[in-house]
């Protein structure tokens, strides 16, 4: 089932086994069943040393399904459905992990699991091209490997059909804790631990209001928020970062192949980098924070969603942007329940369904070229009267013979029975008629809005919310710069944000220096 090279990488891996473990395979006779059950004698006779492998025929659970344990414990960690595609990493840490290879999380987080009384069985969905499944799935793992109290299942969203429409899930990373919905999307480690602990976030609040003033104080850990976190550490001065998650959009970004020097990348891959760069330099790095608040006092004052005051003598606003919404009825309603933001990660749910795609730039044709080889047809609804995609990128959608694309459409209500989506109406701009089409998924493609909105009447902003920036990023206020896609920047480029990034850093060390 493994390629070659895979495999020899496994086996490269699985030396890092210091303890004896045991996988147990669940199977229920279907192919998907053997294929697993393949996979895991694979993977046992490349440790054969030190793991074994049970399997348990005609089960009455999950199946198929692969069990991890130490040799001798109750399982706790759980693939249902395949591990492979993105979620391959996560058997691999499983296997280490359950096997007593530690994990790099620092020490204090380990302590924090480790702490944990509750009883927390983790399940989690996903779909095997979710790149930010992953993420949610190892952290959940790492939390069972290390506390007693703690399951986690990872469960492949297409091959339990049952149970996704049961729980109505059309969104993934869905995960629940003890039966009962936790949240969807990418969540870090820190963030399940801490929504998990109680106590956490006050003790985390009180920590954060000791800190002394910061030289400079970047707000926003996104390319441009690392860029500047970076340039000002280098200069040697007191440099802090808060972010409320560190990455920013980026992290949800599946491909990047116009990073200049990079032929091609991922965001999560690329984000790991920054975190890294970052760390390098004597940079205090605050993620899960959320800035609310910006004054200027003695210091430029920054309040935490938690009641935590930083303080600084100079800042870099990089809060960057989120997706845009329609804003139509309906749409908040059916949020997660068929009206999405991530086509690579929530389309295999729509396997064989009717979808649409609103936008007809770049990202959204590519999301309709992406959809049109699962789902069972895409109508893409541009509002103007041309498609602002690449040539390339409309051809090859027209080149399909299962996508449509209307022109001239302005969307008006999202329709549901309750539950999940059903329709879609929109209004044709040239007649003024309005039509219905039924659709089980909406993907929304039409742009960002900037992060800016607890600045608002603080500082200088646009109609768009972004903030009014000159050459050497500097806003409205003496000592407060800003860069990356929350400013009036044009082409919001991750390049360009790194380069407005250190551009703000460099303006605000000048200040420094002169005031």
């Amino acid at each position: 089932m493994l390629e070659a090279n895979l495999k020899q990488q496994l086996g490269t891996y699985l030396q890092n086994i210091v303890n004896p473990i045991e996988i147990t395979v669940s199977t229920n006779g279907s192919a998907k069943s053997e294929e697993l059950l393949e996979l895991a004698r694979e993977i046992t006779k490349l440790k054969s040393d030190k793991i074994t492998l049970t399997v348990d025929a005609n089960s009455q659970g999950r199946a198929p399904q692969m069990a991890i344990a130490p040799k001798g414990e109750a399982a706790r960690v759980r693939f249902a459905g395949i591990p492979m595609g993105h979620e391959f990493t996560s058997l691999v840490l499983a296997l280490l992990q359950a096997g007593g290879h530690p994990s790099k999380a620092a020490q204090e987080t380990l302590e924090q699991i480790k702490s944990l009384t509750s009883k927390l069985n983790f399940e989690v969905y996903i779909s095997l091209s979710c790149h930010n499944c992953p993420d949610v799935v190892q952290a959940v793992n790492l939390m069972a490997v290390l506390n007693p109290n703690i399951t986690a299942t990872m469960i492949d969203g297409s091959l339990f059909q049952d149970e996704v429409n049961e729980r109505n899930i059309m969104a993934v990373p869905s995960v629940y804790l003890n039966g009962e919905l936790f949240g969807q999307g990418r969540m870090t480690l820190a963030e399940i631990i801490n929504k998990v602990d109680t106590g956490a976030a006050d003790k985390q609040a009180a920590e954060l209001a000791e800190k002394a003033p910061y030289d400079m104080l970047v707000v926003g850990g996104g390319p441009a928020g690392a860029a500047a976190a970076i340039y000002a550490a280098r200069k040697g001065i007191r440099t802090g970062v808060v972010a409320e998650r560190f990455g920013g959009q980026v992290s949800d970004t599946m491909a990047i192949e116009n990073f200049i020097s990079v032929k091609a990348t991922d965001g999560p891959k690329l984000v790991a980098g920054l975190e890294q760069h970052v760390l390098d330099y004597d940079v205090d790095l605050m993620k899960l924070q959320k800035a609310v608040r910006l004054e200027k006092k003695e210091f430029i004052e920054v309040e935490l969603e938690n009641g935590a005051i930083l303080q600084s003598k100079s800042v870099v606003l990089a809060t960057g942007a989120r997706w845009r919404e329609m804003n139509v009825p309906g749409e908040q309603e059916y949020r997660n329940k068929g009206v999405a933001y991530c086509p690579h990660c929530d389309g295999p749910l729509f396997k064989g369904k009717r979808t649409a795609v609103i936008g007809g730039g770049n990202s959204g044709i590519e999301a309709a070229i992406d959809l049109a080889g699962i789902t069972e047809h895409v109508t893409v609804f541009e509002f103007a009267d041309t498609l602002r995609a690449d040539d390339v990128l409309v051809k090859k959608a027209n080149s399909l013979p299962n996508v449509t694309i209307i022109k001239n459409a302005m969307t008006t209500e999202v329709i549901g029975d309750g539950q999940r989506v059903i329709g879609l109406k929109y209004t044709d701009r040239l007649t003024d008629e309005s039509h219905l089409v039924d659709v089980a998924g909406i993907f929304v493609q039409i742009g960002l809005v900037p992060n800016s909105e607890f600045l608002k009447d603080t500082l200088e902003l646009t109609n768009r919310g972004e903030i009014v920036i000159n050459a050497h990023g500097e806003t409205s206020i003496p000592g407060v710069f800003a860069a990356g896609d929350v400013t009036t920047t044009p082409y919001k480029q991750i390049i360009i944000s790194m380069g407005g990034g250190a551009t703000a850093a460099l303006g605000a060390f000048d200040y420094l220096i002169r005031n």
